[in-house]
């Protein structure tokens, strides 16, 4: 830790990453909303318009690494901020592109820019809180993501219903350009304490291999491990099942519109609140059970959606996001907590881990998918998850004093 600040920093801090994450989340699934107006738009088959997704998510994932290098070596608010500027700025290019392959190298470029934030944000909470105050706020930042994910979902379905190419563009460039502006604004003061000169920095880490150091110690390192993994299990389930179930209300006998589908998103309230409230989860119930409890509504959750009636089906969706947002924040909390170096390296290889996950998971339940439909989904679910339950039983089966929480520094 750099040193404490008061308050009011503290408070600055955490409202300009939730802020930035949220405005990182809407750019990043908003487009999952407005799939069937890009299939027009260029011309393209609708199976081919979920590239525009793909291809954002993988170079996100990758770019994680890069940020944690950059950002362990010059400091986190300048390459954070300025590749939310950079953000805003790329939006109104998607009203200059005149072909969808022009689209995708766009989305690629800003999978890059949005990875910043989350390779750097939990990083930057550990560097300036204490202990409590981090996971608090941990759990108020995962929060924040999934809320950025359901409006950037809703938006886009209702974009894609309701407003034209070029207006739905304008939008989002309007929301993007107000929320960096605002986030800039609340980070801007806690710049100095962890900013080095970029001469300094480069000539500390020009060592053969050296800016690969903290990646290779957090790889061999069998705690954090475990959470990579786990964080990565349950989103490859999670993200996936909710774009299946997609498909599935889009058949009989549902027959859900194309923008009434999305609004299965709104599931993600309950992650959202499970979020929020997990640091006192994980001080009631400890690592071990809080991740027992979270696997098991999980499991849950989606057994109850078999019944095939739109009641469980959006009560086993709630069951699932309160249990996989608990994981999430859980792991999330507990790398940032556990990299008593390197730490945005820790993060950063457990989201890259999570969104490698989300990306195994569609060609993984694919097959089920055209095997048995959404029932397929469920099983091949479950299996993931029981594979997951069994590791994380293993891994943490000695409780506490096999993981105990690291005494601040």
């Amino acid at each position: 830790m750099n040193g404490r600040i008061s308050r009011a920093d503290a408070r600055r801090l955490i409202y300009g990453l939730s802020l930035a994450s949220v405005v990182v989340y809407i750019n990043l699934y908003l487009v999952q909303g407005m799939l069937p107006m890009l299939a027009e738009h260029f011309a393209i088959s609708p199976g081919a318009s979920t590239l525009i997704l793909s291809v954002s998510s993988f170079s996100l994932a990758f770019s994680l690494l890069g940020y944690a290098l950059i950002s362990d070596a010059i400091g986190r608010f300048r390459p954070l901020i300025i590749s939310l500027w950079l953000l805003a700025l790329t939006n109104p290019l998607m009203l200059v592109v005149d072909s969808w392959s022009q689209i995708l190298a766009l989305r690629l470029l800003q999978g890059i820019l949005l990875a910043a934030v989350p390779a750097i944000a939990m990083a930057y909470l550990r560097d300036k809180l204490p202990l409590p105050a981090l996971i608090k706020a941990g759990a108020f930042y995962i929060a924040a993501n999934s809320f950025g994910g359901i409006i950037g979902r809703l938006l886009g379905g209702f974009m894609a219903q309701h407003l034209s190419w070029f207006a739905s563009v304008v939008l989002l460039s309007g929301i993007t350009l107000v929320a960096v502006a605002i986030s800039h604004r609340f980070l801007a003061p806690l710049s100095d304490a962890t900013r080095k000169p970029i001469n300094d920095a480069l000539k500390a880490g020009s060592g053969e291999r050296r800016p690969w150091k903290g990646f290779i110690l957090h790889l061999g390192n069998p705690q954090l491990r475990v959470f990579y993994l786990i964080g990565g299990l349950a989103f490859m389930v999670m993200v996936n099942q909710f774009s299946f179930i997609q498909l599935h209300l889009l058949e009989p006998p549902f027959g859900w519109s194309r923008f009434e589908v999305t609004l299965i998103f709104l599931c993600y309230l309950s992650g959202t609140l499970s979020a929020y409230r997990s640091g006192s989860a994980i001080k009631h119930l400890g690592v071990p059970g809080l991740l027992g409890l979270s696997l098991a509504l999980m499991v849950a959750g989606s057994v109850l959606t078999l019944l095939n009636t739109q009641l469980a089906i959006i009560l086993g969706f709630l069951l699932s996001a309160c249990g996989f947002f608990l994981i999430h924040a859980c792991c999330n909390s507990q790398v940032a907590l556990r990299a008593t170096g390197h730490r945005a390296k820790a993060s950063a290889l457990y989201l890259c881990c999570y969104y490698l996950g989300a990306s195994l998971g569609g060609p993984f339940l694919m097959p089920f998918w055209h095997q048995a439909g959404w029932a397929g989904v469920v099983y091949g679910s479950l299996i993931v998850l029981g594979v997951t339950a069994v590791f994380a039983w293993f891994a943490l089966r000695r409780g506490k004093g096999a993981m105990p929480l690291p005494a601040y520094r």
